[in-house]
């Protein structure tokens, strides 16, 4: 190939990395935090999926020479900021995400798991996926209210941003976000350590308690599953691209077992990411586009030396700017989920049921709302669509 004929897949592949990692990193060090990471833990967490997803992409687009692109799971990471603390602490969560590695691993080898999953009416999954999503979405009004003087500015970046370049209307929010923090660190004459930007793993021994299996793990498979790879297959497919599921599902979830104890909560086929390294932006030679997925890879690379750095600058930040950064970050994610929730008029009360006791944010017998929410919907749903046997 030419020059010019590499540098549009290879600029596709750099841009779909630099918009997603923008876009959700906030998300996903608030939803590690949630769950009782520290700083460290954190960026190690962000540091991981990186190298993880790096690797992945790299392997299974030059093994079947299609644009794969993996990405970390979002939703996932909204549901952790969520649900707060476990019994157990960050062992726990880490052995959660263990569990969660292997249910992608277990349905790759066995469909039959990924047609349970699919039993699941998708509203009562995105119904719960956009209760727990709700709290976040609603930190930066309440921020506004808290510090005016520095949201303000980040808000109407990010308005602006949205009418005229949505997809970098949350990179810019952030970027007005680092300059809010860098002025509030000159007024209060603080600066950043430079050992703490330098990255680096911290790896934490699992634990493993029912709590968390069934109040981490099960939702956190189940939001990743039907939010990031039934739709990135979906993607992929109207782009003219059929996924390998077996070897990518696999993929996925051994690297999320691999970086289950430096704190990587989940790594998954993309969504959003791969329509803009496998589309038209990707170059006009589809077989070619492939190319994009290894700079794909090359970059969250790059991007994984920011993650200590990253961190550093959200523990500095001024109250509400990072939950700002990161609803709006997911302003439409809970318009996708809520759209989906209400997709279907028949049944709709089930959705609505799972959709309240996802976002009351409960917890019962140490099981966090979400868990809960799938139950509450599920039962509802059954009793509606329950009819006798023999009934015509």
């Amino acid at each position: 190939m030419s020059r010019s004929e590499l540098q549009q897949p290879i600029s596709a592949g750099i841009i779909a990395m630099v918009v997603g990692y923008t876009s959700s990193f906030a998300v996903v060090l608030t939803g590690l935090a949630a769950v009782g990471a520290d700083r460290h833990q954190a960026a190690s967490g962000l540091l991981a999926l990186c190298l993880t997803q790096a690797v992945g992409v790299v392997w299974l687009s030059r093994r079947h020479r299609i644009p794969i692109v993996l990405a970390w799971s979002t939703p996932g990471a909204a549901l952790l900021a969520g649900m707060g603390g476990v019994d157990g602490g960050w062992p726990a969560a880490v052995g959660a995400f263990m569990i969660a590695g292997v249910a992608y691993v277990l349905t790759g080898f066995w469909p039959a798991l990924g047609r349970l999953i699919g039993r699941i009416p998708a509203p009562i999954a995105q119904a719960m996926l956009a209760g727990v999503v709700l709290e976040l979405c609603i930190r930066p009004v309440r921020a506004l209210v808290d510090n005016p003087g520095a949201i303000v500015a980040i808000a109407l970046v990010w308005l602006i941003g949205v009418r005229l370049a949505p997809r970098w209307a949350v990179p810019a929010a952030f970027l007005t976000a680092g300059i809010v923090i860098g002025i509030d660190m000159i007024h209060r004459g603080e600066g950043i350590a430079s050992s703490s930007l330098l990255p680096e793993l911290s790896l934490t021994a699992p634990s493993w308690t029912w709590e968390a299996v069934v109040g981490i793990a099960l939702p956190l498979y189940i939001v990743t599953m039907a939010s990031q790879n039934v739709p990135g297959v979906a993607i992929m497919k109207s782009l003219g691209y059929d996924v390998p599921w077996r070897d990518t599902i696999v993929t996925t979830g051994l690297a999320t077992v691999a970086g289950a104890s430096a704190g990587g909560h989940s790594v998954n086929l993309a969504a959003i990411s791969a329509a803009l390294a496998a589309g038209p932006d990707a170059g006009p030679d589809k077989s070619r586009r492939w190319i994009a997925s290894q700079s794909a890879g090359a970059t969250y690379v790059v991007l994984a030396v920011s993650s200590a750095a990253l961190a550093a600058l959200v523990a500095v930040a001024p109250a509400g700017v990072i939950a700002t950064v990161a609803g709006l970050a997911l302003l439409g994610t809970l318009a996708d989920s809520l759209e989906g929730a209400m997709s279907q008029r028949k049944g709709r009360e089930a959705a609505v049921v799972t959709f309240l006791v996802a976002a009351s944010g409960i917890t019962a017998l140490h099981i966090g709302s979400a868990a809960w929410a799938i139950v509450a919907g599920l039962v509802v749903h059954a009793v509606l669509h329950w009819s006798p046997k023999g009934r015509g």
